[in-house]
């Protein structure tokens, strides 16, 4: 039984139990302590009820506990049996063929551990986003623990495309205005872009070799100078043309002020960031028009590299308006994307997926967009499931641009998608994989956000404990990684020790 479905059978049957004794909602309220805007919000199955509130609703109502439990479960005995034993949670509990023989004669008795354990789930994951909420509640607030971070500046701005959807109208229309007025066509040339710059914004673009200097543009308003390194190439050069025309276009027009309005900004340096992503989220409208683009991606299914090769930009150019295509109209499939280099750091993020990424702390390794540095320029694709059953269909390529044939002084980035499972069916890159549900769930990685506050207990590349489980090990006992905790079924493999001389400091 899925959380809201959960939610809805409780609050459903609180609801009922109330309504077959004739009380009503505020005087049920008050007896058992909470506000009656609360209880209605409980009864509709929009608000996850607390164990101690359980309770005192169902000594209220004179109801058994185990006959309310078990009449929240649905299907069949073998079915509750089988979604409890394969939560990663409940893998712990070390059941033998005699005990699930046990339990599978006692149906109240499944149907009341699996909806206790639904109902734990669902408490803990709301405890999750109150923290979360908390962790962004002015300055100085603590970092997410789930996420192992401080709310830094970046974050800030990643929250505010999300919550933007990462769409913005206004600079959709302002990229199509100066496409028009610029007689831009659908591969616009670099001096296509250079020419409109001089012609619209008064701009005089100068090539300049900054020395000893990793700086590629720099813009200078009040001269109406753009100055660009010559190292950039064709596409990344159109990228950084147009880029500065969209931080005019955002400086002129008082768009930043406009969109930001609403926004409780807490870091100084968020404002000037979110100035950035607006200007290069206008590179991206204008070289990748949203109608056109939109028509393109739904025809090639989504194939970023046909994508690039159509509009004559990068990869990752490409990667980041897949991002944007939230029009209530034209909605596009909605994407989670990652940019992480070789050691695991993750320097641009964005989720439309519901998907949380690990900032500080280190990442999953089992995720697509780091093994891809294993085949640099070759598309990874994979379905990975998350400790909870989430799936997801997720893709990335490696990309590796030396300097002076050296990769270490060039870079190297992986650009890494994905969306949810249901949705990989419009995806290109998922042809030939499992459809259904059975096969995708069988041939899926799993997967987790962070070490720290990972749930499996036998992952082989767990580098860190987890938060979620007391560290124990033995030092007879080993496993595959000696971070995973020990548990009741490890230690019963391993050899007596009773009078051994035990070290905990020692590693297996």
């Amino acid at each position: 039984m899925n959380d809201t479905r959960l939610n809805a059978n409780v609050g459903l049957k609180i609801r009922a139990l109330r309504l077959e004794r004739g009380l009503k909602q505020a005087d049920v309220a008050r007896e058992i302590g909470v506000s009656p805007a609360y209880l209605n919000l409980i009864e509709k199955g929009k608000r996850v009820i607390p164990f101690p509130l359980l309770w005192k609703c169902l000594r209220l109502y004179q109801q058994d506990p185990e006959a309310f439990m078990s009449s929240l479960g649905e299907g069949t005995v073998d079915e509750a049996l089988a979604r409890l034993i394969e939560d990663p949670l409940l893998r712990s509990l070390d059941f033998d063929a005699v005990s699930l023989e046990r339990l599978s004669a006692e149906p109240k008795l499944i149907g009341t551990v699996a909806a206790l354990f639904q109902l734990y789930k669902n408490t803990r994951s709301q405890l999750d986003n109150l923290l979360t909420r908390i962790s962004t509640e002015g300055p100085g607030a603590p970092g997410d623990p789930a996420l192992g971070r401080d709310y830094s500046p970046f974050d800030e701005v990643v929250d505010f495309l999300e919550a933007h959807q990462n769409h913005f109208p206004e600079l959709e229309a302002a990229a199509e205005e100066v496409r028009i007025d610029g007689r831009l066509g659908r591969q616009a040339t670099s001096e296509d872009l250079r020419r409109v710059l001089g012609e619209r914004f008064g701009v005089r673009v100068e090539s300049k070799s900054f020395s000893r200097s990793s700086v590629v543009r720099h813009l200078d308003p009040d001269e109406a100078v753009l100055q660009l390194s010559p190292s950039l190439t064709e596409q990344p050069l159109k990228f950084q043309l147009a880029a500065a025309m969209g931080i005019l276009v955002v400086d002129r027009s008082g768009l930043a002020e406009r969109i930001t309005a609403g926004a409780r900004i807490r870091h100084v340096e968020t404002a000037k960031l979110i100035k950035v992503n607006l200007g290069n989220y206008f590179a991206g409208a204008l070289l990748l028009p949203y109608g056109e683009f939109f028509r393109e991606a739904q025809r090639t299914r989504y194939d970023v590299d046909a994508l690039a090769a159509i509009f004559g930009v990068t990869y990752e150019t490409v990667a980041h308006r897949l991002c944007n295509l939230s029009d209530p109209r034209r909605r596009g499939v909605p994407f989670h994307f990652l940019r992480a280099d070789a050691a695991g750091n993750i320097s641009k993020r964005y989720s439309a997926t519901g998907l949380r990424f690990a900032v500080q702390g280190g990442s999953c390794p089992k995720w697509a967009v780091h093994v891809a540095f294993l085949t640099p320029s070759i598309l990874r694709r994979q379905f990975s499931v998350l400790p909870d059953g989430t799936m997801y269909f997720c893709f990335a390529k490696a990309m590796v641009n030396p300097i002076e044939g050296s990769v270490e002084r060039g870079t190297a980035w992986s650009i890494g998608m994905g969306t949810v499972a249901d949705d990989a069916k419009f995806l290109s890159y998922a042809n030939g994989l499992p459809t259904s549900q059975a096969e995708i769930k069988r041939h899926a990685v799993p997967a987790g956000v962070s070490c720290r506050f990972c749930e499996r207990t036998d992952c082989n590349q767990r580098a860190a404990p987890s938060y979620r489980f007391a560290f124990s090990f033995d030092e007879y006992t080993k496993k595959e990684s000696f971070f995973s905790p020990l548990m009741h079924k490890d230690q019963k493999t391993a050899p007596a020790t009773k009078g051994r001389n035990r070290s905990a400091g020692q590693q297996p």
